[in-house]
């Protein structure tokens, strides 16, 4: 449970209990749950099939970025089209942020039971038919309720995909891997504009919804073949559902051991101790979430992580289009999304430096520290960026406040881009490492705080433009980064003894119950 390691990957035992508290004091605690033995494990997998499952997760992570980006050049021409206003379109903006915040911990706790491909399969299937509809809107009420369903199908992509890859990869590469995949999404940010803006002018704001839906269609055909990565004697969450099964089914004297059962299938004979049967009425979706919430480490960096989305990603993209629509600018929707390339380009850029920098800086203190990592290690990569990001984005607001040239304006971006991706690739790394067992419900967690500050972002992005300027709200945006840095360097001084305490009082919890 995000535990100290020294990367070994012992052989542990699981067992889910119902006895008593008298009966079960001399339960084991569940110290590695990550490395338990299980048949088919994927970090035993051929480099060969990691890359391909990564390349098939890390495609459809594109989904709800790109869904997002290639949007925002052509919010004028639907406000033009549907005869409506930027604050009833903000709405289609704030309201998908909401629901692919609030949905992945309803997507989290589905695939804790039900394995990661059937979630994946349902979900793109939704974004398939919000896109697909969303096209045909004459309204902009429709256009906001197909983004809703829109964006509930997108959520669990990018969600699941960060805990797909904590199934196959082990700590000690994982920022590497991280960096790589959260590099793809980033690519939404920077081709999304430019298709938009190409399909805008060339055709109309209604062929983006159309291109979405038969992306996502090409996405669904590769979930197909992949092949799932999820398995249940490594989630907390699917444990605790056995363990209230167990007590339904009055097994009060009984232990299941879930290691023990895998050994006898790999060995061809059925197991002595059947596990009890689990349906919805198990599933955990409360008690994993709050389990992620109690810990301090976990709420001050997912703070911090929705502080940088709903800042970097919504806020700015947003208002841009609309300064750059206007004088002395006047860009076309073409012209808008090549200027937002660069935001996206620098995250790309950042997020796969940034993930490799992450894995150097644990390893190296891994060394300084006798041979044992702690997750916050992996944090202290990101302090080269913290004075970059609020410093980029200074210079971002003054130079739009004046309308200076594009030229500073696009090496504003791009370092924005550079170090707020190069932090974030880290954090999520960190999110996943200190999480273990629960990674899907710790991703998720991100998802809902980062969903959140979309929303807001999106609400209030317009009314403080209007009421500051562009420099006065990137400013803001830039004194909000400053908080940023500071929950990164306080959550690297104590994150550490604020999880290990958790983990101890959770241990206690678990022997007790």
């Amino acid at each position: 449970m995000g535990k100290e390691s020294t990367d070994k990957k012992p052989h542990n035992t699981v067992v889910v209990s119902s006895s008593s508290p008298s009966q079960s004091s001399h339960t084991p605690a569940v110290p590695d749950i990550e490395h338990v033995h299980v048949h088919d494990d994927p970090r035993e997998w051929s480099r060969g099939r990691k890359i391909f499952t990564l390349t098939i997760v890390s495609f459809a992570s594109l989904i709800l970025t790109i869904s997002v980006a290639i949007y925002n050049p052509s919010i004028n021409d639907i406000i033009a089209d549907l005869d409506t206003t930027y604050q009833k379109v903000a709405w289609t903006l704030s309201s998908n942020a909401l629901v692919t915040g609030a949905t992945p911990l309803l997507w989290g706790a589905f695939t804790e039971m039900y394995g990661r491909k059937s979630i994946y399969l349902a979900s793109i299937t939704l974004f398939i038919v919000g896109s697909g509809v969303g096209g045909f809107a004459k309204t902009v009420t429709i256009l906001i309720v197909m983004r809703v369903i829109q964006g509930m199908g997108a959520s669990a992509v990018l969600t699941l995909g960060a805990a797909t890859l904590a199934d196959m990869y082990d700590a000690k590469e994982r920022g590497s891997v991280m960096g790589v995949y959260y590099a793809a999404p980033l690519l939404g940010p920077s081709l999304g504009p430019i298709i938009g803006g190409i399909l805008t002018q060339i055709f109309s704001w209604r062929a983006t919804f159309y291109f979405l839906a038969i992306f996502g269609g090409v996405s669904l055909l590769a979930f197909i073949v992949f092949r799932d990565t999820f398995r249940r004697d490594r989630s907390l969450s699917y444990q605790a559902a056995l363990r209230q099964a167990a007590q339904a089914n009055c097994r009060s004297s009984e232990e299941y051991d879930a290691t023990r059962d895998v050994e006898k299938r790999e060995a061809g004979a059925e197991p002595e101790d059947r596990p009890p049967k689990i349906g919805l009425r198990h599933m955990q979706i409360i008690q994993p979430t709050v389990a992620i919430f109690r810990r301090p480490n976990n709420v001050l960096i997912l703070c911090a992580s929705g502080l940088i989305f709903g800042g970097i990603s919504y806020c700015i993209p947003f208002t841009t289009v609309r300064t750059l629509g206007a004088a002395p600018y006047n860009y076309k929707s073409l012209d808008i999304g090549f200027v937002l390339l660069s935001l996206g380009i620098g995250s790309i850029i950042g997020s796969v430096l940034g993930g490799r920098w992450s894995d150097r800086v644990r390893q190296k203190h891994q060394q300084y520290n006798n041979g044992v990592s702690k997750c916050e290690h992996r944090l202290i990569s990101a302090k080269i960026m913290l004075p970059v990001l609020p410093a980029s984005l200074i210079v971002f607001a003054w130079t739009t406040d004046k309308k200076v040239n594009i030229a500073p304006i696009c090496a504003a971006l791009f370092t924005c881009g550079v170090s707020s991706a190069w932090m974030y690739s880290s954090m999520l790394a960190y999110i996943v490492d200190a999480n273990s067992g629960r990674s899907s419900s710790a991703v998720a967690a991100n998802s809902f705080l980062r969903g959140v500050a979309g929303f807001v972002a999106a609400e209030v992005a317009i009314p403080l433009q209007n009421a500051l300027g562009d420099g006065g709200i990137y400013t803001l945006i830039a004194g909000i980064m400053v908080i940023v840095a500071g929950i990164i360097l306080l959550v690297i001084a104590k994150g550490s003894a604020w999880r290990e305490r958790a983990e101890e009082r959770e241990i206690k919890s678990h022997t007790t119950t």
